[in-house]
């Protein structure tokens, strides 16, 4: 399994537009040793091939440039080799790519009950493709069942969804739970496991038994503190109440990972504000010194 990852910040990218944090202003001005950051999509593939994303960002089409795989192949003069999109959530961050991709063929859509109904009823996204592309919907099982193809053939993966906790965004009337999901998806051929959570709200036992034999762990980490906006200035929300583990702390993310014996543990989805987008800052290094990495665009990895 070829796994690439396509963008690695949280909503708004990093530096985000708006924004003049510490971070945000330190990279525009070259004071801080940080790297820019598209929203967070990645992309896999069992046969380098066909190609799923997992959510589709807001900067999905720089995205799709950026990676020749996902481009027409020689000889189309339209086309794409993306057969799907599977959705961990229904938050803007998350979705705003499908409408991007509403030029091409009819997208393949994989959400669960509640991401589907955010996106049918609250947020007409349903309604806006099936004007263009048109949409079809697929269920993430909670078994490992063949990853399909756009015309239903197997891929060579398999994949199942678990649910992460988290919160619906707030665009959606619903409380529903289940709102946010991980995918383990495994490479048939070669064994190789892939756990992908790019919104947490808590890492329990049961959700610790879905990372624990992963061999890439790709995991939200978009806070390093759960009082990290109202510090940096920028908002008035907490990170658990957003939905969101925070990284660092005793309860923190890092500490219910640092143990776990996957090769590649990976933080993506990454706010910008969070202190460990500085190469050199001290978050950054506990990060590393617990054999964690922070994701970045165009980093990957092979299962």
């Amino acid at each position: 399994m070829r796994v690439r990852l396509l963008g690695t910040a949280a909503g708004g990218g990093f530096p985000q537009w708006n924004c003049a944090c510490r971070n945000c202003r330190g990279l525009r001005a070259g004071r801080v040793r940080a790297t820019a950051r598209t929203q967070s999509c990645v992309a896999i593939s069992g046969d380098g091939r066909r190609w799923f994303l997992i959510n589709a960002s807001p900067d999905v089409r720089a995205q799709v440039e950026s990676f020749a795989a996902l481009l027409p192949s020689a000889g189309e003069e339209r086309g794409t080799a993306i057969e799907g999109v599977l959705l961990t959530s229904a938050d803007l961050d998350h979705v705003l790519g499908l409408l991007i991709l509403r030029e091409g063929r009819q997208l393949v859509v994989h959400a669960p009950p509640p991401v589907r109904s955010a996106l049918s009823e609250d947020f007409n996204v349903a309604g806006v493709l099936e004007r263009y592309c048109g949409i079809e919907w697929r269920e993430p099982p909670g078994e490992p069942s063949d990853l399909r193809d756009a015309h239903g053939e197997p891929s060579g993966l398999s994949y199942a969804a678990f649910a992460v906790g988290g919160k619906p965004p707030r665009y959606s009337r619903a409380d529903a739970p289940n709102s946010t999901i991980g995918y383990r998806i495994v490479d048939s051929a070669t064994g190789g496991r892939l756990v992908c959570v790019p919104g947490i709200g808590a890492i329990d036992d049961a959700v610790l038994g879905e990372l624990g034999d992963a061999d890439l762990l790709l995991i939200d980490g978009t806070f390093w503190s759960d009082d990290e906006m109202l510090r940096a200035g920028t908002g008035t929300t907490t990170a658990s109440a957003m939905g969101h583990l925070p990284v660092g702390g005793a309860l923190g993310s890092l500490n219910r990972i640092a143990k776990l014996p996957i090769q590649h543990k990976v933080y993506f989805h990454v706010n910008n504000t969070n202190p460990t987008l500085v190469d050199d800052s001290p978050e950054r290094g506990r990060v590393e010194a617990a054999g964690v990495i922070l994701g970045a665009d165009g980093m990957e990895f092979e299962l």
